[in-house]
């Protein structure tokens, strides 16, 4: 389709690069094995950086039995601290589009996590519930670096293959959600039974491990990483004076379809995080099982991140290819519609093994709706791109807060299962507006495109 080849025409002139390229230098090929210089590199930084952020703000869920008994926390007090959370990673979301688009996601990557990483290790201080949720605001900020990382992707692949550079990047990245409740509670395990440490001691040393991961990550995106295809992103401001900050800032916040779009990916991503939160808890609630069973459930729900959101990257760029932009957004109406009915029966289900499928299923549909999400953001403003994708990211962190605080907050009049059915519902109804979406070079869902023009896509 146009959309797909105005985008990828591979530069054949150019030697300088491992794998084929267009002309602006972005790969048009995806090796996610490879470690050449400077796409792939940039990519295996991008997830594995995100991935330790991830490992950090939700590091507590999996421990949360332990740390609400040492601390005396009320249910409202946990629920306060989960909306926390998410509140500071939407003011830092917003601010990361902007800061990618003056300094560069390597950068603006790199500084954000080593100003995060202390916060981590402070976990292990914390003895009063106002300290728990003030850690837990001031860690969600690391998530911003989400923003970093799908704007790096986008500033280093075509868009014949940046929905699957996306998905991937923060498919695997969003593994760490899983990871650690699964590595959290073994740590601690490991800690109090083979060293014979006291629980409220454990539980604080066991934090000492995602600090450092974090700020060794941050090290590595500095040292080894590249901005853009041809160099660093000072480089390329110095030659764009003429575009200031304001201009770009106010350009992307006109743009409607990244608001829709910030909307859409609150009730996929957003509904992905606040079930990180809940998962571990519910089953330990629900079905009384221990906190290990209960956190390597709850981790089974962040692993398929490994194949659904990729798979949602692929899926964008397929249907991008055969349907151009009306395959996007059908594709991403139609995943995200099936994910919501899949919250909806998880709630509904009796038993733990049925729950678990049904878990399972919904974890597939709802991780690979934010990789449609973000196969469709490179083309919303090349030249706002960090600020649309700013705007979608921080959506989600904003839909994680909604639904925590109507439906999971100590206030709630709703049990966990019924709260998780009406989140489903809630998914279905926000995913509508992504019908008014259209643009007039490409078209939308029921219309096709309104003008040929080469330039429309890089003003606007």
């Amino acid at each position: 389709m146009e959309e797909e080849q105005s985008q990828s025409k591979i530069d054949h002139s150019s030697n300088n690069f491992s794998i084929a390229v267009d002309y602006d230098h972005k790969a048009t090929v995806f090796r996610p094995f490879s470690l050449s210089s400077p796409h792939m590199r940039a990519f295996h930084l991008a997830w594995l950086s995100l991935f330790s952020c991830f490992f950090s703000t939700f590091a507590i869920p999996p421990l949360l039995e332990v740390i609400r008994k040492d601390l005396n926390l009320t249910q409202t007090d946990i629920g306060t601290a989960g909306i926390a959370s998410f509140i500071g990673s939407i003011f830092s979301r917003l601010a990361m589009g902007p800061a990618c688009d003056v300094f560069g996601p390597r950068v603006a990557s790199a500084t954000l996590s080593l100003l995060t990483a202390p916060v981590v290790l402070s976990t292990s201080l914390i003895s009063s519930a106002k300290s728990f949720i003030l850690v837990r605001f001031l860690i969600g900020f690391s998530l911003a670096n989400f923003v970093a990382s799908q704007f790096w992707m986008s500033s280093m692949f075509s868009g014949c293959t940046v929905g699957l550079a996306n998905g991937f990047a923060a498919g695997w990245a969003n593994v760490g959600s899983g990871v650690t409740q699964l590595v959290m509670p073994l740590v601690y395990t490991m800690f109090t039974t083979s060293f014979n440490i006291p629980s409220f001691i454990s539980w604080r040393i066991a934090f000492i491990f995602p600090a450092i991961f974090q700020a060794a990550t941050a090290i590595l995106v500095l040292v080894y990483g590249q901005d853009l295809p041809d160099g660093n992103y000072k480089r390329k401001i110095t030659n764009n004076q003429s575009e200031n900050f304001c201009s770009v800032l106010f350009n992307g916040l006109k743009n409607y379809r990244g608001w829709i779009l910030g909307l859409t990916y609150g009730f996929c991503f957003g509904v992905e995080l606040t079930t990180d939160n809940i998962i571990a808890a519910y089953f330990y609630d629900r079905f009384h099982v221990n906190i290990e069973m209960a956190g390597a459930i709850a981790a089974s729900f962040g692993l398929a991140n490994c194949v659904s959101r990729p798979v949602g990257g692929i899926i964008s760029d397929k249907m991008g290819k055969r349907f151009g932009m009306r395959g996007r957004l059908w594709s991403l109406w139609a995943v995200q519609t099936v994910a919501g009915l899949m919250c909806v029966l998880l709630g509904r289900v009796n038993t733990i093994w049925a729950s678990v499928l049904v878990m399972a299923c919904f974890s597939l549909f709802v991780q690979a709706a934010s990789g449609l999400t973000f196969g469709i953001v490179p083309f919303v403003s090349k030249r706002s791109l960090g600020v649309i994708s700013g705007m979608t990211g921080s959506g989600g962190t904003f839909g994680a807060v909604i639904t925590q605080l109507l439906l999971f907050s100590g206030s709630t009049k709703f049990s966990t299962q019924t709260s998780i059915s009406i989140m489903g519902l809630m998914m279905m109804v926000f995913t509508l507006p992504i019908t008014l979406v259209y643009f007039p070079k490409w078209g939308g869902m029921f219309c096709g495109p309104s003008i040929i023009d080469e330039d429309y896509h890089l003003l606007h």
